[in-house]
């Protein structure tokens, strides 16, 4: 296997076109890894640790760096140079002939500005969005690998100049319409979203959208913001500012647990609101949430369909999540069908969020999974390339993208990791979610229709029946269409939710009747 690289001096590219070129020159045949970074210390140690090559630090510099045969080694490199070296679409207007170099030329040349993206690495994250904050602009950090203590600065000083810090690692805001990072098409209306859960936050916002109303702004926060060391600055901010938002009448709040103290104080603030809020933090008892003005929610979905019952007037009912006895009837053939040996569930997420969402629908069927990110009650899984009974990974964090474009850009690790778990004579479930919309794969479905027919195929000629339980995180107004998606999947067997949480309890019903945990 050959290993090479080339080093772009002084050529800056923001997170997202890094990792759109990544997933180009990975997805060439005969590529075994690829990596299209900034020679940031962090980078440089990512890269010595995956076995492609050492560098200095530079970090104005690009690095592409492949493994694989001679020939696509060669290829991979030749797509890169092309990819980076191309000039962005003409907009029709005159450039000027001085190149904006820095947020403060900005500023100078549009003194309308008022939001900065922040998207380079970590190490320099923190310092360019005090420069911003310091220019008077509300800040989005879509960079991670930001030290809590840079996070905590960042959002004291937006805090005394009445500004907000979306981040760091916020991957998703809507904000006046406009979808940022990782966001979703969907139309304008009176509900606001605050999270600190990218794709909670899409979750959420989708649905609302499918349920026929609509959005104002979705304020992402950041995961680390309802930590006890900072505070919930962000969110009690964003909160603040949809109370005073007269296109919103509805606000919607998510997170991951937040510490005890925080989540207290932003359910004061909650219940202060001139406005009712849903809140969902996901795992708490909604009754524990539940206080004047304040409607808890015991899932995302759950979260949204209260929110649109909220926006036309009405009160919100907390439905819980039922099987009917249509799909009950199918998931009971299914369960019938598998073979003797067929016991675990095996979760593929690109969402975070998801994958801890169905954890916890999991734990509460009495299924305790093993993870990369585990619950509490679930344990941490020892090899991450080998599943071991129930399992339920985030594909997304940290351990599988370092060097790797993440899975919602290119799914192919994701998916190659489907086809193992169908291989695995005891995959009783393979649950996995598509996320659509901008800064997604433009078909994230092809290949893995693929791979679902001639594996299960393969699985049937060995008397084996594995069960296929998705959820697509979309609107048909998204570049990649719900509804075309949708459909491909149901060609392939799969049994497509309309939430996170209806598949997460599909899958759990079917490991239930497999055997559970006994």
């Amino acid at each position: 296997m050959a290993i090479s690289s080339r080093s772009y001096p002084n050529l800056y590219k923001d997170s997202v076109s890094l990792m759109t070129v990544s997933a180009r020159v990975t997805s060439i045949p005969g590529i075994e890894a690829a990596s299209v970074v900034m020679a940031s210390a962090t980078n440089v140690d990512n890269l010595a640790q995956a076995g492609l090559g050492a560098f200095e630090i530079r970090p104005n510099d690009l690095i592409v760096a492949v493994s694989g045969s001679d020939q696509a080694c060669d290829e991979a490199l030749a797509v890169a140079d092309t990819l980076l070296s191309a000039s962005p679409p003409d907009s029709g207007e005159q450039q000027s002939a001085i190149p904006t170099t820095s947020i403060q030329m900005a500023v100078a040349a549009d003194p309308a500005l008022n939001l900065a993206l922040i998207s380079v690495p970590g190490d320099y994250a923190a310092a360019e969005a005090m420069k911003a904050l310091r220019l008077g602009l509300d800040v989005m950090v879509f960079s991670d690998n930001v030290t809590a203590d840079a996070e905590l600065a960042l959002k004291d000083y937006a805090q005394a100049h009445d500004l907000m810090v979306m981040g760091p690692d916020c991957g998703t805001a809507i904000i006046n319409g406009i979808p940022l990072g990782f966001a979703n098409v969907v139309r304008r209306g009176p509900i606001g979203v605050v999270g600190a859960s990218g794709t909670g936050t899409q979750e959420v916002t989708v649905r609302i959208h499918q349920n026929g109303s609509g959005v104002s702004h979705a304020l992402g926060t950041g995961g680390h913001d309802l930590a006890e060391a900072i505070g919930g600055i962000s969110m009690l901010h964003g909160l603040a500012a949809l109370d005073a938002d007269p296109a919103t009448s509805v606000i919607v709040l998510v997170s991951k647990p937040p510490s005890p103290a925080v989540a207290a104080k932003v359910l004061a603030a909650a219940q202060d609101s001139a406005k009712p809020v849903v809140v969902n933090f996901l795992g708490a008892d909604p009754a524990s949430i539940t206080r004047d003005g304040v409607y808890g929610a015991a899932s995302l979905a759950q979260a949204a369909d209260m929110a649109v019952e909220l926006a036309g007037g009405g009160q919100p009912t907390a439905t819980e999540i039922a099987i009917s006895a249509e799909m009950s009837r199918i998931l009971g053939d299914l369960a019938d069908a598998m073979a003797p040996g067929q016991r675990y569930v095996r979760g593929i997420f690109s969402g975070g969020t998801f994958c801890y969402e169905a954890q916890l629908i999991h734990r509460a069927h009495g299924i305790t999974a093993q993870s990369n990110t585990p619950v509490a009650g679930n344990s941490a899984l020892a090899d991450l390339r080998t599943s071991q009974g129930h399992t339920i990974l985030d594909m997304g964090d940290d351990e599988f993208t370092r060097g790797k474009p993440h899975p919602m850009i290119d799914p192919s690790q994701k998916d190659a990791r489907i086809r193992a778990e169908i291989a695995d004579p005891a995959t009783a479930v393979v649950l996995f979610d598509v996320v659509l919309g901008y800064g997604s794969a433009d078909d994230p479905t092809a290949e893995l229709v693929s791979i679902i027919e001639t594996s299960s195929a393969a699985a049937r000629a060995e008397g084996r029946t594995v069960a296929f339980v998705g959820y697509v995180c979309g609107t048909d107004l998204d570049p990649q269409d719900r509804t075309k998606a949708v459909a491909a999947l149901q060609s392939a067997g799969v049994l497509v939710a309309s939430s996170n949480a209806e598949a997460a309890l599909w899958s759990a019903t079917l490991a239930t009747a497999r055997g559970g945990d006994r």
